[in-house]
């Protein structure tokens, strides 16, 4: 059964959960905030197997019944409140879920605990059914509130949770779980760990995807050639991105990636620190023909794509946009 040894990085967050266990002090609420895929429904999840756990120790012993019954989601005093609405959680979900659940004492564990992912969805009225909740919790109740953004929850929630924050883990770290954990070789796992910015779980997908290897094969082509190829055919290339089912920032952080590469190389003359440096020759010819104002250029267009995309701008004149940076770069 995972524990909190299983987790890589997070430290200061084991650290305050495996303290309340030991000592005793369990808050009544929490939240855990962090990207999409950061570990926080996980670590949440190992911290109520924990406070249900009949060891009473620091880690989910695995074996007693309560640890059997939450492994299997069958556990009455592990509640994960959900709702049928994807964008958002409405006051009767608070209500019927928790705040007229959480008056019943737990039945077989000494805790009740509730875990609300995706909390930021949670409506005004939402929240505000919750605070009446948080303001007088009974002694048995565990509140954990994971989001992707704590902001989102209105102040007087905040203050009433011990704020627990997933950092971005260590490159080093996360290449030694992709490698150690998932047996990913080292030239595969490098461009991982380049694209998960310390998150292991996007790491974990990328390397276990083969729309990324493929979407990573279209982008490398695309830009070997790019200066050669006319307006239809980047267009096209461009197109097949869609059929993959990958989020499209992925592919723009490949190509920022790229440019990063070749910047990095026009700085150093030095390809044993290049992400994609298999494809140096390339690089190469790239870094000799861009300027370091070019350069800068190529990438700003890269993340003014982004900003375009997030704010729906129609995806095919995002792209055009962009290309024609790279090609008059």
């Amino acid at each position: 059964m995972a524990g909190f040894h299983d987790i890589y990085g997070q430290d200061a967050v084991k650290r305050f959960m495996r303290n309340a266990l030991e000592t005793g002090q369990i808050p009544h609420a929490c939240i855990l905030s962090g990207e999409k895929s950061s570990g926080k429904e996980f670590i949440a999840g190992i911290f109520a197997r924990a406070l249900q756990c009949e060891s009473g120790g620091t880690e989910p012993c695995g074996e007693c019944h309560s640890c059997l019954q939450a492994l299997s989601g069958n556990h009455p005093d592990i509640i994960r409140v959900t709702h049928e609405k994807p964008g958002s959680i409405g006051v009767e979900d608070i209500r019927r879920q928790l705040n007229n659940d959480i008056v019943i004492k737990p039945y077989y564990g000494p805790y009740k605990i509730y875990l609300i992912n995706e909390a930021e969805k949670m409506t005004v009225q939402a929240q505000n059914a919750l605070l009446k909740t948080l303001e007088e919790p009974p002694s048995y109740a565990v509140i954990l509130l994971l989001t992707t953004n704590a902001g989102e929850l209105l102040p007087t929630i905040q203050s009433r949770c011990v704020k627990l924050e997933m950092k971005p883990v260590r490159d080093d770290i996360v290449r030694r779980y992709l490698m150690e954990e998932l047996k990913v070789p080292d030239y595969k796992a490098n461009v991982c760990v380049a694209f998960a910015r310390g998150n292991i779980g996007r790491a974990k997908l990328l390397a276990s995807s083969e729309d990324f290897d493929r979407v990573k094969e279209e982008a490398v082509t695309l830009l070997k050639y790019i200066h050669e190829l006319e307006t239809a055919e980047i267009a096209a290339s461009v197109k097949r991105i869609g059929e993959y089912k990958l989020d499209v920032t992925d592919y723009l952080d490949l190509i920022a990636v790229w440019y990063r590469d070749v910047l990095l190389f026009k700085a150093t003359n030095d390809a044993n620190h290049l992400i994609f440096r298999e494809e140096i020759k390339y690089i190469r010819k790239e870094a000799d023909r861009t300027s370091y104002e070019g350069l800068e250029k190529i990438l700003n267009a890269v993340e003014k794509a982004k900003q375009r995309l997030a704010a729906n701008v129609n995806f095919d004149l995002t792209m055009q946009l962009m290309c024609m940076t790279i090609q008059e770069n």
